[in-house]
């Protein structure tokens, strides 16, 4: 018998396979194709307090192994979100995530209190929309001239602290590969009280148009995600794991079991699948089927057997 189980701030996963935020909408579409409950969770979209339309121009650039975007966060809003999206994550059997971002503190929080306050009146009527929040500090902190979050560990702090104290929802702070140090400010969130990070987000990256003479980006820089980032994002994971005490969700070029054993080999609890999405629109379903098989031929029965090995 082969166990896929994983468990985060004590919420079971039925398999260590989540979508990540951004590459999946909230299901909708895929659901389409094969039954998202198969899934271990969803990251949706991320959301920010008022609706954003993203940003101008090009959005998405393929690359070798991988690919750029520059979306710019656009989504509905968190008040739209829980009254559109909500009714749909309901029925769904699995682990959603509400991925929360924003350009200012009091943004964030205010986020975080809506969500709050949302989850308690469904928990009155024995009703669960959502399970946890993921923190998005890869955002720009517009008080900072445009830096993320996430660059600086005392930055990033005070955004962790004033969320942690907003709710009491399980908390996953999804840190940005352009921190100035990925292990110490893991080290901090633990320390906030988060119950988990995950990692990689996107690694700030550029494209040329040479007969253009300029970016193919309106923004000049994007996030690059895709196989072509897998062994930093790998090698970022087994060093957060070793530093830390709370559960790691790995991420970064996934497209294959072996890359997911890779990863919980390395330290991950869970793993988001991302860019590969894009490639393959039934990958969750294929990840799955293949995940079991190769743990079946390499004599592996349970993840817990293999995790953090390294």
């Amino acid at each position: 018998m082969i166990d896929t189980t994983c468990q985060i701030a004590g919420i079971p996963f039925k398999n260590p396979i989540v979508m990540a935020s951004g590459t999946f909408g909230f299901g909708n579409e895929y659901g389409a194709l094969y039954h998202l409950s198969r899934l271990g969770g969803i990251s949706g979209k991320g959301l920010t307090l008022h609706p954003k339309q993203g940003n101008n121009g090009l959005r998405v650039y393929e690359t070798p192994s991988g690919m750029l975007n520059s979306v710019g966060l656009e989504n509905p809003g968190i008040p739209a979100f829980l009254r559109d999206e909500c009714p749909r994550w309901e029925a769904l059997d699995l682990v959603r995530i509400v991925n929360l971002g924003g350009n200012t503190i009091q943004d964030y929080v205010e986020g975080a209190r809506l969500l709050q306050e949302a989850a308690w009146e469904r928990a009155q009527e024995q009703r669960t929309a959502f399970d946890m929040i993921e923190l998005n500090i890869s955002c720009p902190n517009v008080k900072a001239g445009g830096m993320a979050y996430g660059i600086q560990t005392e930055t990033a702090r005070e955004v962790v602290r004033e969320i942690r104290a907003a709710t009491s929802l399980p908390l996953v702070v999804k840190l940005s590969p352009n921190a100035e140090n990925i292990v110490e400010m893991a080290e901090m969130c633990e320390k906030e009280g988060a119950d988990g990070v995950s990692l990689v987000n996107t690694f700030s990256a550029m494209k040329i148009d040479i007969r253009k003479r300029r970016s193919v980006f309106d923004n000049l820089y994007a996030g690059l995600s895709g196989p072509a980032i897998k062994p930093i994002a790998l090698r970022m994971v087994h060093q957060v794991s070793r530093a830390v005490s709370i559960p790691v969700m790995g991420m970064g070029g996934i497209s294959s079991a072996e890359d997911i054993l890779e990863f919980i080999m390395a330290g991950a609890e869970v793993v988001q699948v991302g860019t590969f999405n894009f490639v393959n629109p039934r990958a969750g379903i294929q990840l799955i089927e293949d995940l079991e098989l190769l743990m079946g031929e390499e004599g592996i029965s349970s993840l817990d057997e293999i995790r953090g090995i390294l």
